[in-house]
C-alpha cells in the first residue's frame, strides 16, 4: 500500500503479522514540488545524508510478518527524528542537522540561497504536512499492534557515513544499538537484539555514540508494552567503499545477520 498523498509508505506483512513496526525515516528521496526548485539542484539530485538503500536492505521483513513504514521525502525537507521544537538530544558538541537543515552533516548550503531557506512559518507548514502524519501513522500502527500482541516492538532502521567528522572525529563502529540508555525497552529485549547482532562478528556498540533519536525516544514505552530500539549502521557494510552504490553481496550477508536478529525477536516476544 503506497499512501499515494502520504508522506509515508506502508508496507503491510506477506504473511501472518507479527508485534514488529520497521520504520525507515531516511531513505526519502523526494521534495514536494512547492518547494523542490529552493535546492541547490546539484545537491538535491543526491542528498549525501540520505539512509540509501535501506529500504532494500530491510525488504525481507514483510515476509516474517512485519510490517514497514518508510518516509516519502528527504530528510532536507523535514527530519522525522528530530524534536518538533528542535531541540538538541545530544549535549557533547557534535553538529546535528536540524528539524529543517539548511546545510548538509558536512556543512555545505543545501538552498540556493539564504532567502530560500524555510521561515518560522514554512517549517511549521512542514511540521503538520510531513512529519505530523509520519508520528501519528506510527503511533496508530503502534497501538493496532498492541491491541494484537500486548507487547510490540518498534525499531527504527539507520545508516551513515563511516566517517562524520562534524559528530566525532573517529569511525564508527559497525553497527550502534540505541535504547536511550535502557529507557526505551525492557533490558531481556534489549539483551535478545544484541546478542542477536554481536553473533555477526561485527564491531557493535551499545548507546554510543548514539542512543537513539527522537522516533525511538517518543515512542518507546516499555511500561505499556512497546519496546523501541534504534539501529545505526556504517553505510559500507551493504554499499561500495564510495558510499553510494548498493552492494547486493555485501548487502546479502548483512540481511542474514538482519534476518536472524528479528526472528530472535520474534521469537522472544510471541514465544
Amino acid at each position: 500500500m503506497n499512501n499515494k498523498h502520504q508522506p509515508y509508505k506502508i508496507t503491510y506483512p506477506q504473511k501472518k503479522k507479527v508485534g514488529i513496526l520497521l520504520s525507515i525515516p531516511h531513505c526519502g528521496i523526494q521534495f514536494p514540488e512547492e518547494i523542490e526548485g529552493d535546492y541547490n539542484q546539484k545537491m538535491k539530485a543526491k542528498p549525501d545524508d540520505t539512509d540509501w538503500d535501506l529500504n532494500l536492505l530491510y525488504d525481507f521483513a514483510s515476509e516474517l510478518g512485519i510490517t514497514i513504514i518508510e518516509a516519502v521525502y528527504s530528510r532536507w525537507v523535514i527530519d522525522l527524528n528530530r524534536t518538533p521544537q528542535n531541540k538538541s538530544l545530544y549535549n557533547d558538541g557534535r553538529i546535528i542537522t536540524s528539524l529543517c537543515p539548511t546545510t548538509d552533516f558536512f556543512g555545505n548550503d543545501i538552498y540556493i540561497s539564504p532567502d530560500k531557506e524555510p521561515t518560522g512559518e514554512e517549517i511549521q507548514r512542514r511540521l503538520q504536512n510531513y512529519y505530523l502524519p509520519y508520528h501519528q501513522k506510527i503511533d496508530f500502527l503502534l497501538e493496532e499492534l498492541k491491541k494484537d500482541f500486548g507487547r510490540v516492538i518498534f525499531w527504527d532502521a539507520h545508516s551513515i557515513r563511516r566517517n562524520v567528522k562534524t559528530i566525532q572525529k573517529e569511525d564508527f563502529p559497525d553497527l550502534i544499538l540505541g535504547n536511550n540508555d535502557g529507557k526505551t525497552a525492557d533490558s531481556k529485549i534489549i539483551k535478545v537484539a544484541l546478542d542477536s547482532l554481536n553473533d555477526s562478528g561485527l564491531d557493535v556498540y551499545h548507546n554510543t555514540p548514539f542512543k537513539g533519536g527522537f522516533l525511538t525516544r517518543s515512542k518507546g514505552n516499555p511500561e505499556n508494552g512497546i519496546h523501541a530500539l534504534q539501529l545505526e549502521m556504517s553505510k559500507d557494510l551493504y554499499m561500495s567503499k564510495n558510499e553510494l552504490d548498493y552492494d547486493l553481496e555485501k548487502a546479502k550477508e548483512i540481511k542474514e545477520y538482519l534476518l536472524k536478529t528479528f526472528k530472535n525477536l520474534i521469537s522472544f516476544i510471541h514465544g
